[in-house]
């Protein structure tokens, strides 16, 4: 884990440096090179609850540990780099994503902090007029709050690995169908299974149902993920999210900042690192930033 660390902070400090010198403006044709780009080849999917991405949700909670109502939040984000556009019409974008996912129990007397998963990664992006897709090594660890610890006093899992994801999509007329999975490269516990399917759907009314004059409208939105991790014996983890979202009147290819109201519900082996054994079903809302 040390050596990924290392070699990712090597990396941004030599992209960071490096992608400046191929380019300074985005429009440089000769190059074909983009520093920095602030839209994404690859959209981020909608219902994935480990997508990197700004929320803060209230969720009903129904497990075999405990019903409560949790505060969960997320504050990431997939930071563009560097761009480059082939003549071929072939666009390829790298990256680095990362994300802290955090429950807390509104149910408890301070609200304590129940799990923390701190998500780091290497996303490698490309578009092809419909077609685009992600690769991406990433690092995850898993912790569990102080105070939910000396409340309940858990059993303990050190849940940490690193991963490489593999995901395809197709845009059609609003829809997005998505595909791929996961390998787990080095894990702890050592028991852990490595493979993970992973596909879903996500959609987009073109029509704007609520006006803001002139700062813009939203539309109607919706996703369907689906997971199925060997460990969990192919049991299908199943997330849908569904509402309005809003962009700005002047939404166009170079401006990707948009936020959205949306109902939740998931129910399949825990997304919460720390409590990936046990069944959960939650439903909830939500408000998602994507900047």
């Amino acid at each position: 884990m040390k050596l990924f660390f290392i070699a990712l902070i090597l990396f941004t400090g030599f992209a960071l440096t490096a992608a400046p010198r191929l380019v300074l403006a985005e429009n440089d044709v000769e190059s074909g090179m983009t520093a920095l780009p602030t839209t994404h080849l690859f959209e981020p999917l909608r219902a994935d609850p480990k997508e990197p991405r700004f929320f803060v949700s209230t969720l009903k909670i129904d497990s075999a540990l405990y019903d409560t109502t949790l505060g969960a939040v997320g504050f990431g984000e997939n930071f563009g780099i560097v761009r480059s556009q082939t003549r071929a019409g072939v666009d390829w974008q790298l990256g680095i994503a990362g994300a802290v996912f955090a429950q807390f129990d509104l149910k408890a007397p301070s609200s304590d902090l129940v799990n923390a998963d701190y998500v780091i990664g290497v996303p490698l992006t490309w578009r092809h007029e419909d077609w685009s897709g992600r690769v991406r090594v990433y690092h995850q660890s898993s912790h569990l709050g102080d105070e939910f610890l000396l409340r309940t006093q858990p059993q303990r899992v050190n849940l940490s690995f690193e991963a490489i994801e593999l995901i395809v999509a197709y845009d059609f007329d609003g829809i997005r169908f998505y595909g791929g999975g996961e390998y787990l490269f080095h894990h702890d516990p050592d028991d852990l299974d490595e493979s993970l399917l992973h596909a879903g759907v996500d959609w987009r009314g073109r029509q704007v149902v609520v006006s803001m004059a002139d700062l813009g409208g939203a539309h109607w939105v919706a996703g369907l993920d689906v997971k199925r991790w060997q460990q969990s014996d192919w049991q299908a983890q199943v997330s849908v999210k569904a509402g309005l979202e809003f962009v700005p009147l002047n939404n166009n290819r170079q401006n990707a900042r948009r936020w959205s109201v949306l109902a939740e519900f998931y129910d399949g082996p825990s997304p919460y690192g720390q409590f990936y054994p046990m069944d959960v079903r939650y439903w909830g809302i939500a408000i998602q930033l994507g900047l």
